[in-house]
């Protein structure tokens, strides 16, 4: 017993020799309010306010850079491209990540000059005023503030691929082909006059084992299976009888690039009579069939009125 005690105390001994503080953590400290007037000047674009936080020797890097030799961004160009965020994105804001708050860090290590880290843990948000496009992102910041309250460093870390589909969007692209004829098109006009005529042995032929069925009436994250849909779509056929289904315009079968993806879209008047009660009723569909390449329906989503079925 006196042997484990003892090495019990040894453990403990070594422990706290092993862990030596290094600064101070504050969770309010006037660095990190400089971060705060900087952050509220560069959501609204005032660069004069902005410049004034900033020391003559300032630089921002890129947290994510994979350049070694990486030389920062000075000063003057900060500015100009701080400046290009509010004005080229609409409903700007960086706000505290939900739960999250800044840490001012005094370090007592090589800190001659008593500079102060602060780090943020943020939400930027904002819409691309040219292309639409949605800017939203955790993003992590570090500052280095100097004894005098001036912001010597920046260095950001966010998602920069939201800039390549802004830089896409500048430009006209295809994604492939849109046919109003074709074999995938007539398979699921196959598949609702089967429906239609009460063959449903035959409909749901049309659809692969694993395929997956989406109702906008109902949880999107819990799909049906082929096996449900049967059972569900047979109790239509026994609570309604259908009179005829109409085809709206034109399906489209647009062929992708992006993804290899083949969808149908079609559109539908189900003309309906109630059996309980003998009411007609007219019911609008819209229905979006995904294909594979063997042309067998993988996905099927649709969407519809339920309250028009209802009594």
């Amino acid at each position: 017993m006196k042997k484990i005690i003892l090495l019990l105390v040894m453990m403990t001994t070594l422990i706290a020799f092993s862990q030596k503080k290094n600064g101070t953590v504050y969770l309010e400290h006037p660095a990190i309010d400089v971060v705060a007037t900087f952050t509220e000047a560069f959501v609204s674009g005032d660069t004069t306010k902005i410049a004034s936080l900033l020391t003559d020797d300032f630089k921002s890097y890129n947290g994510v850079s994979t350049n070694p030799d990486t030389k920062g961004t000075e000063k003057a160009a900060f500015l100009k491209n701080a400046f290009r965020w509010s004005d080229e994105l609409d409903y700007f804001s960086i706000a505290d990540f939900p739960g999250s708050y800044p840490d001012a860090i005094e370090y007592k290590k090589d800190n001659e000059d008593d500079k102060v880290w602060v780090q943020t843990w943020e939400l930027l948000n904002g819409i691309h005023n040219k292309t639409g496009v949605k800017f939203s992102s955790p993003v992590h910041r570090l500052f280095v503030v100097t004894k005098d309250l001036k912001i010597k460093t920046i260095i950001n870390y966010f998602n920069e691929s939201i800039f390549d589909e802004i830089r896409q969007s500048f430009s006209d692209r295809s994604n492939g082909t849109i046919y109003n004829h074709h074999d995938n098109i007539n398979t699921v006009r196959k598949a609702v006059y089967a429906f239609e005529n009460s063959d449903l042995e035959k409909a749901i032929s049309y659809y692969s084992e694993d395929a997956r069925f989406f109702n906008i009436n109902d949880d999107f994250n819990k799909p049906d299976t082929k096996e449900n849909v049967k059972a569900l779509r047979q109790k239509f056929l026994d609570d309604f009888q259908i009179k005829s289904i109409e085809m709206i315009g034109y399906p489209d079968y647009l062929e992708y690039e992006m993804d290899n993806g083949r969808s149908v879209l079609s559109w539908w008047n189900f003309h309906l009579i109630r059996k309980a009660d003998k009411k007609e009723i007219v019911l609008p569909m819209h229905m979006n069939d995904d294909f594979d390449e063997d042309g067998k329906i993988t996905s099927e989503v649709i969407y519809f009125n339920r309250s028009l079925l209802e009594k």
